[in-house]
């Protein structure tokens, strides 16, 4: 596998599990919420930029994305 895309597949899996912890859910059931309102896809589509910002500020973005498409958490 190429370099780039361990790096965004670590990205993804740090977003999921901090997102977890915020949000006081499971690992797993963060991965759903996010993948079930497209915030994965975004994060994958995005993460040129995405990592390059705070982790505070990504997770807020997430939250925020993810209740604009009718979540709850």
């Amino acid at each position: 596998m190429a370099i780039s895309i361990l790096n965004k597949i670590e990205y993804l899996v740090l977003l999921v599990s901090a997102f977890a912890a915020q949000s006081k859910v499971s690992e797993a059931e963060a991965y759903r919420y996010l993948s079930r309102y497209g915030a994965l896809a975004l994060c994958e589509k995005h993460y040129g930029i995405m990592h390059t910002l705070s982790l505070e500020e990504n997770l807020q973005t997430l939250q925020e994305y993810c209740q604009r498409k009718g979540g709850t958490l």
